[in-house]
Formats: structure tokens, C-alpha cells, sequence
């Protein structure tokens, strides 16, 4: 696996319009207890935040999810990023990942989510993208939402109505993907905009943690108070706990402050374009409809 940053306490980010934003944030993987290889990688480094879960067996899935975080972490250098660059980083990690696959027969790919630091009309905002099943989720005014929407077979059937989204967790079908980075194919990410709010957290996690922990569990140790390198600990031991037979990652992001304080909750609205130590604590809801916000 490919780890970029670590955890951070306290980082503080003056905006290009003068705002400052403060964020701390916590990083865990672990390979788990079936697998011999960790082929999760992560970026934690400002204003970008990923998870990739790579597929491809041995070393290749390792080296597909790596070539994500390192093309991501290389084109958001400035303070704040555009979304233009999250294409961009996917397309040529794509490129990285087709001279992998040429010796892998089953084909090597990963998935990926993330949030970047970037200014949407005038406001500083999270841009959360995805590309297959890792996800992004966000407590907010004590709110647990999932603002990113899974690109998998069990997920087309839960759009349907054919099952429901608890029993889609349990599916046979649960770990077929529809969309990936790599497979020679061009990635295509779904991204959504949320204002940042102080008091705000972000949960960016590998499916090594969602299909072993339920919403309700990973709602209570997000919501208890704990600084983010406690938390993102605590999800990866209940991940082990329940069976850890994946690989699991999770990073947890703090907004501390935000130029626009507390405010008024605002939920994820889809978008049309594709440091300094200190520890401190953040703060259930209904999951938004899939696809509710979601701009492909």
C-alpha cells in the first residue's frame, strides 16, 4: 500500500480570498485477517483527502491504488484545488495502471474516494468525488449522512427497488463494481459540492470497513466526541473485530473552523464539472436518497 500523510491535530489554511480554514484529521488501514496483502492506499495531505481499494491481486491492486493517491497528491499542489484536476489525475493514473495490467491476466484497477478543498461560487467548500465503492460520509449538525453513492451491481438493484439498502450489505452480488480506475477503460467519478461548516466531519473509508461494521456503529464512534486519530483507530479495530476479511482503510477529516462558522446545515448538492499540533472534537439521520444529488 501507499500511504501519503499522517495524522494531523491541527493544520491551518488561509483561503485566496483572505478566509483561514482549520482542519485535523486521523488516517488507519490495517490488511485485516484473511488477506496477505494490503492493496488499500490513501492520501491525507491538503486540501486533498482519498482512499483507493485496489483490485488485482498480489502487488498489482497495491500498485493500482498507489498510482491513484500519487497522481492526485501531485495535481492538487495549491491550497485549494479545482475539479478539473481530479479528472485529470485519474486519467493519467489510468495511463500508470495500463502498463501494470499488461502483466496481470485478470485485469488490475482500484476504486477511489476523496474529498478536495476547493472554492465553489465564493465559498469554500468540500468537492467529494467517487469512482466504484468506497465512500464518503459526513456528520453535520449531528447529522450522519453518506454523500457518496456506490458504482456496483447491488446499488443499481437497491435504484430499482428490488432490495433494500440493509440488504444489499449482506448481498452475494455486494462486491461486483460498475465502474473502476483501470480496465483500460476512462474513469468516470460522480462529484457532489459541500460547503464546509465548522464543527463539520468527514468519514473516507475502503469497503473493508462498510461491509464489516453497520451505519449504527460507525454513526456512534464518529458522533462520541473522540479527536480523529482516536476514531479512525477505533473504526479499523471494529472492522478486525467483526471479521476483517478485507482490507481496511479509513480517514477522518475535522473541520475545526470555516470562514462561514456554524451556519445553517447544508446538504451535498451534485456538481455539473467534473502544520500545527493541537487535538480538539467535533460533534442520526437518514441516509440521502441514492443518486438524490448526484451529477455523473
Amino acid at each position: 500500500m501507499t500511504e501519503i500523510g499522517r495524522n494531523t491535530s491541527h493544520h491551518r489554511l488561509e483561503l485566496p480570498d483572505g478566509g483561514e480554514v482549520e482542519l485535523a484529521w486521523g488516517v488507519a488501514t490495517h490488511t485485516g485477517h484473511r488477506r496477505r496483502h494490503n492493496e488499500d492506499s490513501f492520501v491525507a495531505s491538503p486540501p486533498l483527502f482519498a482512499v483507493a481499494d485496489g483490485m488485482g491481486g498480489h502487488s498489482a491492486g497495491d500498485l493500482a491504488s498507489a498510482a491513484v493517491v500519487r497522481r492526485l497528491a501531485e495535481a492538487t499542489a495549491d491550497i485549494v484545488g479545482a475539479p478539473s484536476e481530479i479528472g485529470a489525475a485519474l486519467h493519467l493514473a489510468t495511463q500508470d495502471i495500463a502498463e501494470v495490467s499488461d502483466e496481470a491476466s485478470l485485469g488490475v484497477g482500484t476504486t477511489v474516494t476523496g474529498a478536495m478543498l476547493t472554492i465553489e461560487e465564493g465559498e469554500a467548500s468540500w468537492l467529494v468525488f467517487n469512482v466504484g465503492d468506497s465512500r464518503v460520509y459526513v456528520v453535520d449538525a449531528g447529522v450522519l449522512a453518506q454523500v457518496t453513492v456506490d458504482h456496483s451491481v447491488v446499488q443499481e438493484m437497491v435504484d430499482a427497488g428490488m432490495i433494500s439498502a440493509s440488504e444489499a450489505e449482506a448481498h452475494p452480488d455486494s462486491n461486483i463494481i460498475t465502474r473502476a480506475v483501470g480496465f483500460n477503460a476512462d474513469p468516470v467519478p460522480d462529484f457532489w459540492h459541500i460547503p464546509l461548516r465548522t464543527g463539520m466531519r468527514l468519514l473516507l473509508c475502503s469497503d473493508g470497513l462498510t461491509k464489516e461494521v453497520d451505519l449504527e456503529t460507525i454513526e456512534g464512534v464518529l458522533t462520541a466526541g473522540s479527536a480523529a486519530a482516536v476514531v479512525v483507530d477505533e473504526l479499523v479495530e471494529r472492522a478486525l473485530q467483526a471479521g476483517g476479511r478485507d482490507n481496511v482503510t479509513a480517514v477522518v477529516v475535522d473541520v475545526l473552523s470555516a470562514p462561514g462558522g456554524d451556519g445553517e446545515a447544508t446538504g451535498p448538492r451534485g456538481d455539473d464539472d467534473a502544520a500545527d499540533e493541537e487535538d480538539t472534537l467535533p460533534p442520526t439521520g437518514e441516509l440521502p436518497a441514492p443518486g438524490s444529488d448526484r451529477e455523473e
